[in-house]
């Protein structure tokens, strides 16, 4: 795995009323500073990928649908500088995935359902300075192949 990449799996508590599930608390280990919490959805097929932060963590849950996410390590003083990884999130695999600044992430839906991911930040999104940096899903130096591999 990526150095500083974690996952954590979450327990749904379930009832004859449906769930619960704890996503992240203050005194999670995975959890360093409150910046910015948000929601999207994507469309079944979508590709949302790659992006990278300077100094902005991410921690993503895919609360519906399920999605191939991918990272792609940038940081040169990192071990794992030049890793690929890719996680399975969503319905099927309930849990939190951390990805540290310096990692390049994306994620492509899987299914025929809409994925909605909820993701919170240690800094708070600033429009007049975005620390957001856009590589393309296709990039030839990640070099990822984002298809199906029927087996």
């Amino acid at each position: 795995m990526i150095e500083g990449v974690r996952t954590k799996s979450l327990i749904k508590h379930c009832d004859d009323r449906g769930y619960f599930a704890e996503l992240l608390r203050e005194d999670d280990a995975m959890f360093e500073r409150f910046g910015q919490a948000s929601q999207s959805m994507s469309y079944p097929g979508v590709i949302k990928a790659f992006h990278y932060h300077e100094h902005q963590d991410d921690i993503w849950h895919f609360a519906s649908g399920n999605a191939q996410v991918v990272l792609h390590d940038l940081r040169r003083e990192s071990p794992t500088f030049g890793q690929t990884d890719v996680h399975y999130l969503g319905e099927q695999n309930p849990c939190l995935l951390f990805i540290p600044r310096g990692v390049a992430h994306g994620y492509r839906v899987l299914g025929n359902m809409p994925a909605v991911i909820i993701y919170f930040t240690n800094t708070a999104y600033d429009p007049r300075n975005p620390d957001e940096h856009r590589i393309p899903y296709d990039d030839e130096s990640i070099g990822f192949n984002w298809q199906t591999k029927f087996r």
